[in-house]
């Protein structure tokens, strides 16, 4: 599992067009989790593994690829359709 940042986890929700509650009801997480692991001074990187794992999980069921930062910078993208 890539380690996530709050900018990767708002970009994912913004292209599924999601709120934070959205992800709060396909996580089961709470929502001062969600708002935690999105301000970039929390940050993921102080949440446990299983939070990530599940915000990780939920995003990419929904059709969010993470993009690690290979050089390249991190990011997220939609999944193609087909």
């Amino acid at each position: 599992m890539n380690m996530l940042d709050a900018k990767q986890i708002r970009a994912a929700r913004a292209l599924l067009e999601w709120s934070q509650p959205d992800l709060v009801a396909a996580t089961g997480l709470s929502l001062t989790t969600i708002r935690r692991m999105e301000d970039n001074d929390i940050g993921p990187a102080r949440s446990s593994a299983a939070n990530v794992q599940a915000v990780q999980t939920a995003l990419e069921t929904a059709g969010v690829v993470f993009i690690p930062k290979n050089g390249g910078g991190a990011g997220v993208r939609l999944k193609d359709p087909d």
